[in-house]
């Protein structure tokens, strides 16, 4: 079953080895870090990294996320790891576990119903089974973002932090997959699959970061279960 679950951006800034020696934003490296302790607080048999990639496949767990020689452009780490798993997994080490990963890798342009679908078979996968789920809002809330500025990114991130906040899951899944993909926030797959995962459980949220630095939306939140 499903004990515990969080929501962390995946932006490459996270990792210390590759940004040099002066942390980037150390307040978003804190809060993630806080979120990841207190999944692991659930003592989780598995945890499960997701985000988002080029196909939707669960993926091999090669050991330590060695970041080393991981170019952030390409998206990918030498392993094959889509960035934001891979960042996940770097999350994880940071803190300390080295217990038992499941990697799954999600298309940025899987269905809703799928993504619901993938996240509702996860409770299966041990007894007890915490959830990762790493990827961004919009990019698009500035003349500085990556995709520049688009009016509609204030509204979609308004309505996903709303829904994380209230402990809203079910209003992730009304999340439009194609405004997502223009807006290009990333982490619209990883989250229907949380929200599929816990769909019908009563939930406590807890968010501990959200902003937009460098235009891009970072939510950063813990997921607690309210069950009898």
């Amino acid at each position: 079953m499903i004990v515990a679950a969080a929501f962390c951006p995946a932006p490459p800034l996270l990792a210390t080895p590759l940004n040099g020696a002066v942390p980037v934003l150390p307040e978003l490296r804190a809060a993630c870090r806080e979120v990841a302790a207190e999944l692991l607080a659930a003592e989780p048999e598995l945890v499960v990294v997701t985000g988002s990639g080029e196909n939707t496949t669960r993926l091999a767990d090669a050991g330590p996320a060695g970041l080393a020689s991981f170019a952030p452009g390409a998206g990918l780490s030498p392993g094959g790891l889509p960035s934001s798993v891979l960042i996940g997994c770097w999350l994880l080490e940071e803190i300390g576990y080295l217990g038992g990963r499941m990697l799954m890798s999600v298309a940025c342009a899987e269905p809703v119903a799928s993504c619901a679908r993938i996240g509702a078979g996860l409770a299966d996968e041990a007894r007890r089974v915490a959830l990762l789920a790493m990827g961004d809002g919009s990019a698009c809330r500035g003349p500085k973002a990556p995709g520049y500025f688009d009016q509609r990114s204030l509204a979609f991130d308004a309505e996903v932090e709303r829904a994380v906040r209230a402990g809203d899951l079910e209003a992730l899944l009304r999340v439009d997959p194609e405004l997502a993909s223009s807006l290009l926030a990333t982490g619209r797959p990883a989250w229907q699959v949380l929200a599929g995962a816990l769909a019908g459980v009563p939930v406590e949220t807890h968010v501990r970061y959200c902003d937009d630095p460098f235009g891009v939306a970072y939510l950063a939140a813990s997921v607690r279960l309210r069950r009898p």
